[in-house]
């Protein structure tokens, strides 16, 4: 479908963005996968890109612009390798750089921001307590004021990029309960207390790592707090809103992945004396399919613009969230039709999406909880 607001920069972009995943990480997503991880080295050659610079001044390595197509385009390019492991691996800077780049103090900024834009460090965003899960104003996590420091207790649990990151954001309640009682500090790996479990034997995102955080009196500069004291939920509210427009657009690459290999498969495999594309329940599956892939491309690009235009369409983005997972899986499981037992066995993107279409569906903000946003937004 033609997109009446691409540009020749966007379209540069994206033609050797996709280049650089059809040829660097498309051909070892599955040696990747059972290993269990990526190589350190991907995080800098996909650094090259600027794709973790957006909205950062230049000064800390950023790219000094913002533009949410390009963003939008990232997350979908790199999820078309059809490995969301990949793509997780290196997620964690997504939804962690735009908090300390806006409220971590200069010095931070200064000596870490390089590092993590360039793909050098890792960093990521501890949100998710075990006992929480998407009820972030009940987080349990404490902070207290110790003289010049802050000392935390508390842990995280599946947050992703918690074995390789070196620099966390971790909301810590500092006041009384609910949102207003949240405050934000900008934690190091390498900082006495803090430990750090992996998750194994996940469903999908085997090359990535998620982890439970466990802080046991980390005690960090006062000047770590990011921001005012008990405004760390509303600081991070946007960066949600950014998160899933990069988990929509993910769910967009993996959906004409979808359509990708059973049109291909379809135009090989023969069954009743003629190719599978030529039966009409097949070209139906590969129509709708289709219709849903318009579907979600049509809503994500009105809501790129939006953005670009300096509006955050918080209620639209939540119906975008729910709809495109729903679709995903629609894709997927019709995919997994098309190809039949070629599509279950290990080593293929239909496969491997198949499996890891649901996480799409919980992180980020769940379907549930998006469908709340999405009425209470429209003042209901």
């Amino acid at each position: 479908m033609k997109n009446p607001f691409e540009t020749e920069e966007h379209r540069a972009f994206r033609d050797n963005l996709r280049s650089f995943v059809e040829k660097e990480i498309q051909p070892h997503c599955d040696d990747w996968d059972e290993a269990g991880e990526i190589p350190w080295e991907l995080h800098q050659k996909v650094g090259a890109f600027g794709v973790w610079g957006f909205g950062i001044d230049e000064k800390y390595g950023g790219l000094g612009f913002d533009d949410c197509f390009l963003r939008a385009a990232y997350s979908e390019e790199l999820a078309r390798c059809g490995a969301g492991g990949v793509t997780a691996a290196m997620a964690g800077r997504t939804i962690s750089i735009e908090p300390i780049a806006r409220l971590a103090t200069d010095e931070i900024k200064e000596r870490v921001l390089p590092e993590i834009i360039s793909g050098r460090k890792g960093s990521s965003l501890g949100v998710t307590e075990p006992g929480g899960g998407s009820d972030v104003a009940n987080l349990k996590t404490t902070a207290r004021r110790d003289g010049n420091h802050w000392v935390i207790n508390g842990s995280k649990t599946f947050i992703t990029g918690g074995m390789t990151s070196d620099y966390f954001v971790i909301p810590a309640r500092t006041g009384g309960e609910g949102l207003q009682g949240i405050s934000l500090f900008f934690v190091e790996a390498d900082t006495p207390g803090f430990t750090r479990s992996p998750l194994t034997r996940k469903m999908g995102w085997w090359c990535s790592d998620q982890a439970t955080l466990f802080l046991d009196e980390v005690r960090v500069p006062a000047s770590n707090m990011m921001g005012d004291e008990g405004t760390g939920f509303l600081a991070i509210m946007n960066n949600f809103n950014m998160e899933r427009i990069a988990l929509i657009a993910g769910v967009l690459g993996m959906m004409k992945a979808c359509l990708e290999d059973s049109i291909a498969w379809a135009q090989d495999r023969e069954t009743f004396g003629k190719k599978l594309i030529k039966h009409q329940v097949i070209r139906h599956k590969i129509a709708d399919m289709s219709a849903h892939i318009d579907a979600v491309e049509a809503t994500l690009r009105m809501i790129c613009w939006q953005v670009n235009q300096g509006d955050m369409p918080v209620a639209e983005l939540s119906k975008a969230k729910f709809f495109a997972t729903k679709a995903c899986e629609f894709c997927a499981s019709e995919a997994m039709q098309i190809l039949g037992g070629a599509g279950y066995l290990r080593g293929n993107r239909v496969e491997r999406i198949y499996r890891e279409v649901k996480v799409m569906a919980i992180g980020g903000g769940s379907e549930e909880i998006m469908r709340d946003l999405a009425v209470r937004q429209m003042g209901l």
